[in-house]
């Protein structure tokens, strides 16, 4: 499978068998956007490259203890979507399970925890969480 992107997203996901393709569904894998396809669309190879780099350095210069991003990967939504608890008690998901978003999870020195970044042209989400996403803690959603 090809991506319209040119990343290798295609080739190392293992949901491809059920994501329908990005080129096959005109850069909508799992039946919904991918903000990588969408950025090339908007303006080329460049633009997804440029939108990488800016997404990467927003995150840093948030400056939070332990969180050093480096690089993005592409990931699905439903792998990222985690539920938070909110003050009410009540649980909230941010994300669409169903689109790909740039993300990364970063492993905070001297702790059992990690960070978890999520980001697309209109958002960045910072979360902790335990192992295999165990007890999601929402450190912040920003719209940009």
């Amino acid at each position: 499978m090809a991506s319209i992107c040119g990343t290798d997203c295609c080739e190392n996901c293992a949901q491809r068998k059920t994501c329908g393709g990005c080129e096959q569904t005109n850069g909508r894998p799992f039946g919904g956007s991918c903000t990588a396809a969408e950025a090339v669309r908007r303006a080329g190879p460049e633009e997804l490259l440029r939108q990488k780099q800016a997404l990467i350095a927003e995150f840093n210069a948030l400056a939070l203890p332990g969180l050093q991003v480096n690089d993005l990967n592409l990931l699905n939504g439903s792998y990222v979507n985690l539920a938070y608890p909110l003050p009410g008690g009540q649980a909230a998901r941010f994300l669409q399970d169903n689109r790909v978003y740039w993300g990364n999870q970063i492993e905070v020195p001297g702790s059992e925890r990690c960070y978890g970044v999520v980001a697309d042209e209109t958002f960045l989400l910072v979360c902790r969480y335990g192992c295999e996403g165990r007890d999601p803690e929402l450190v912040l959603y920003k719209k940009r």
